[in-house]
């Protein structure tokens, strides 16, 4: 697994959901494994994807999108 993101936990939700949209098995921790689960959705959270799927991850959601312009 490579690291793909890092960021607020409600982020991070919503993009292991939409990766798996895309059939990409993503996984998501948080940063700190060991502070409580208060329920913070502004908790620092990581996603990570296979190394195999991670370029296709990376077009998905980082790329310019031309159809945008």
């Amino acid at each position: 697994m490579k690291l793909f993101y890092t960021g607020p936990v409600v982020n991070a939700e919503m993009l292991v959901l939409m990766l798996e949209k895309h059939g990409i098995a993503a996984t998501q921790s948080f940063v700190d494994a060991a502070a409580p689960d208060d329920g913070d959705l502004s908790r620092p959270a990581q996603v990570s994807v296979p190394e195999a799927d991670f370029a296709r991850a990376h077009q998905l959601f980082y790329a310019e999108r031309e159809d945008e312009l």
